[in-house]
């Protein structure tokens, strides 16, 4: 059996991150349409809650300077990104671009919408659950789209794109 290294998540912050880092995620970026105007914020902890009703969940950091525009949104749109789209992710971290330069355009709720991600959800703002030094936000889907394409993934800090199993 390969070694295995146990710890406290509560004791090791560090060696708890590098664990869940152990799960291969995609990658989204979130947008929202602020008073400042449109705001992005690259996302892996996106997943499915429901199909009846069409639900998905997303979950910001509280201490983004931005949390409060995301956790405070009736209307957002989760774009789930394509292999080759590793620039748009980086706009919409911490310190990127953000929307400086980027032409988009808005869905019918004015939410800013990214130039062709693999995946598109509009939502509408369902519910918001504590999640500790998260908030877990629960949207209704009003519309989704989507195109072929690889999915842009993410794991153990790096970027990389999905290999089929021989």
């Amino acid at each position: 059996m390969p070694d295995e290294a146990a710890f406290a998540p509560d004791a090791d912050s560090r060696a708890f991150r590098e664990a869940l880092g152990r799960f291969a995620t995609g990658v989204t970026v979130v947008t929202v349409l602020t008073d400042d105007g449109p705001a992005g914020m690259t996302a892996n902890s996106f997943a499915s809650v429901s199909l009846d009703p069409p639900l998905v969940l997303w979950s910001p950091a509280r201490s983004s300077s931005r949390f409060d525009w995301f956790a405070g949104a009736a209307h957002f749109t989760i774009h789930v990104l394509d292999a080759d789209q590793q620039d748009l992710a980086a706009r919409f971290t911490r310190g990127g671009a953000g929307f400086d330069g980027l032409a988009y355009r808005a869905n019918p709720e004015g939410v800013p919408l990214l130039p062709t991600p693999l995946a598109r959800f509009d939502c509408s703002r369902h519910a918001i659950h504590d999640g500790g030094d998260h908030a877990i936000v629960v949207g209704r889907v009003l519309r989704a789209t989507m195109r072929q394409g690889d999915p842009l993934l993410f794991a153990q800090g790096r970027f990389g794109r999905f290999q089929p199993a021989p």
